[in-house]
C-alpha cells in the first residue's frame, strides 16, 4: 500500500475505532441483550421474541410511546413554524439585526440538564417566575396535561434557534432576481412565498425535519430534569421509561428490546423521509 494511503488510513483510525466502540458495540449488544432475560449474579436467559411480545402487550410502553409521538408531533411542528416565520422576519433589514440574531441562538448553546433546572424554577407553581410576574395558577407541573406542554414548551424554546438558522442560511442563499422577476407579476407575498420561496426551501424543511425528528424521539434531559416523568407517568417518554426498566428494576433484557424499538421506529421515520428527499431531487 502506498505510503501516503497508509497515513489517510491512519488519521482515521481514531473515527473508526469511537465508532466502533461507543455506536456499533453497543448497538449490537443491545440487540443481543433484547432477546434474553439478563438478572444479575446469574447466567443470561435465552428467551428468544418474549421481551418483544411483552412490549406489545405492555400498558405502560404502549402509554409512553403515545406521549412521546404526541412531543415529537407538537414539538417539532411548532419549531419548524416559529424558525420559518422569524427566519424570513429577520432576512429582511431590521435594526440591530446582528445582536438580535446572536439573542435568537443562544438558547441552542445551553445544557439540555441546566436548561431542564432553569425550567423548573420557571414553572414553579409558587411564586415561580411565570405564576409570580403574571399572577397566574397555572399547574405547570403538577397537571397531567400542562406538565406535557411544559416539556414540549421547553423543548421549543431550546430548537427553534436551530431551524431558524438553518431557514435562513437558505434564505440569504437565494437569487435577489427570483424576487425582482416575481413583483413584476404580483405584489402579493403569500404568492411569493407560496411560488418562490417554498419550492427552494422544500429539500430544506425535510432535511430540518429529519434532523429533529431524530433528536427529539432521544429526548430524555428535559422530562427527567423537569418532571422526572410526573406527575405519575404523564411525561414518561421512551426513553425514560427504557431508563428506569434498566436501571431502577435491573431489567436489562427488556430495557434492551424497548430501544431496539424505539431505534426502529426511528430508522423508519427516516427512511421515509429519505425516500421524499430522493423523490425531491429526481
Amino acid at each position: 500500500m502506498h505510503k501516503d494511503n497508509r497515513i489517510k488510513l491512519l488519521f482515521l483510525l481514531p473515527a473508526v475505532l469511537w465508532v466502533l466502540c461507543f455506536t456499533i458495540f453497543p448497538l449490537i449488544y443491545s440487540v443481543r441483550l433484547s432477546f434474553f432475560n439478563v438478572k444479575i449474579g446469574s447466567p443470561d436467559e435465552f428467551i428468544g421474541l418474549r421481551n418483544y411480545v411483552h412490549l406489545f402487550q405492555d400498558q405502560r410502553a404502549r402509554s409512553s410511546a403515545l406521549i412521546t409521538l404526541i412531543f415529537v408531533c407538537c414539538g417539532v411542528a411548532i419549531q419548524m413554524t416559529l424558525g420559518m416565520a422569524l427566519a424570513l422576519l429577520f432576512n429582511r433589514p431590521l435594526r440591530l439585526r446582528g445582536i438580535l440574531r446572536t439573542v435568537m441562538t443562544m438558547p441552542l448553546f445551553a445544557t439540555p440538564i441546566a436548561v431542564g433546572f432553569l425550567f423548573f424554577t420557571i414553572f414553579y407553581e409558587e411564586g415561580g417566575l411565570i405564576n409570580g410576574l403574571l399572577h397566574l395558577n397555572v399547574p405547570w407541573l403538577s397537571n397531567p396535561y400542562w406538565a406535557l406542554a411544559s416539556i414540549t414548551i421547553v423543548d421549543i424554546w431550546q430548537w427553534t434557534p436551530f431551524c431558524f438558522l438553518i431557514f435562513l442560511a437558505v434564505l440569504q442563499g437565494i437569487p435577489a432576481h427570483y424576487y425582482e422577476a416575481a413583483t413584476l407579476e404580483t405584489n402579493k407575498g403569500w404568492s411569493v412565498f407560496r411560488f418562490i420561496t417554498l419550492p427552494i426551501l422544500q429539500p430544506t424543511i425535510i432535511l430540518v425535519l429529519l434532523l429533529r425528528i431524530t433528536e427529539a424521539f432521544k429526548v430524555f434531559d428535559i422530562p427527567f430534569t423537569l418532571t422526572t416523568g410526573g406527575p405519575g407517568t404523564a411525561t414518561q417518554v421512551l426513553t425514560m421509561y427504557a431508563y428506569r426498566v434498566g436501571m431502577r428494576f435491573f431489567n436489562y433484557g427488556y430495557s434492551s428490546a424497548i430501544s431496539v424499538f424505539l431505534f426502529i421506529l426511528v430508522m423508519v421515520v427516516i427512511m421515509t423521509l429519505f425516500k421524499k428527499i430522493r423523490q425531491t431531487y429526481q
